[in-house]
């Protein structure tokens, strides 16, 4: 097996686990430890993949996109600490948006239910999950629903939330970093995202800290727009306070 069809294999395996381990993987490609780590060195080169203590996992990019499902199987304990946090920054927002995203989703069931909110999103799951409480009110975007994400997308989206002012946006991303700010895969979800943030007197991105470094294809907000910054204590005090440098509070929970 040449050094391409090797990484090749590793890129897809990456992506159907959502993580791969360097002893593992050597023992499935009959290869050294040190080989798998070449592969991984030149894969997160080619921004295939980001390098952890022992492995890699997958980054998100235009011609791969993790779905829902799969997103509701990783860093879940994580994910709920940051849900529950965003959620405290609530303050006396009224209205709310809620991005697409299984974060997203456990920041809207994190809100409180003893008061009125309304509540606008592109996601038909944090919709489900939002319609029963009476003091919820649920504006679901209309559009073109994209099968991994269940979320809805095109013109039809954009126009409808292009006609409101909401009093807080929480949002998601595929990757932040500090160069190129918020990044997404898909030019549809781009769109929707940037009028989300555009249509909000305030911004705040959740995410867990996997996100951070990472690059997609299409930008659509630089990290200056954020009021605050919610992820774990995973990402190093170090790198909180270099983003904190450009303007959003940083919330390492």
């Amino acid at each position: 097996m040449s050094a391409e069809e090797r990484q090749r294999e590793i890129v897809r395996a990456a992506r159907h686990s959502g993580s791969v381990d360097v002893t593992e993987l050597a023992a499935a490609l009959g290869v050294a430890k040190e080989t798998v780590r070449r592969d991984l060195r030149a894969l997160e080169d080619h921004g295939l993949v980001r390098r952890t203590h022992g492995g890699a996992y997958p980054v998100e990019s235009a011609g791969f996109e993790t779905t829902l499902a799969f997103r509701t199987t990783m860093h879940v304990p994580e994910k709920r600490r940051i849900a529950a946090a965003a959620a405290d920054l609530l303050g006396d927002a009224e209205t709310v948006f809620v991005d697409e995203g299984f974060t997203p989703q456990l920041i809207a069931e994190a809100l409180p239910r003893e008061r009125p909110l309304t509540v606008v999103t592109a996601s038909l799951a944090t919709a489900g999950a939002l319609a029963e409480n009476d003091n919820t009110t649920v504006l679901l975007l209309g559009g073109r629903v994209r099968a991994g994400t269940l979320a809805t997308v095109d013109h039809w989206t954009s126009k409808m939330l292009a006609g409101f002012v909401v009093d807080l946006a929480y949002i998601g991303a595929n990757g932040i970093s500090r160069d190129h700010g918020l990044t997404t895969p898909d030019p549809a979800v781009s769109e929707v995202k940037s009028q989300a943030i555009r249509a909000a007197r305030r911004t705040v991105f959740a995410g867990v800290h996997t996100k951070f470094g990472a690059i997609s294809f299409c930008r659509f907000a630089p990290v200056g727009a954020l009021e605050a910054i919610v992820t774990s204590t995973q990402l190093p005090a170090s790198e909180a306070h270099r983003y904190s440098l450009m303007g959003p509070q940083v919330i390492r929970v």
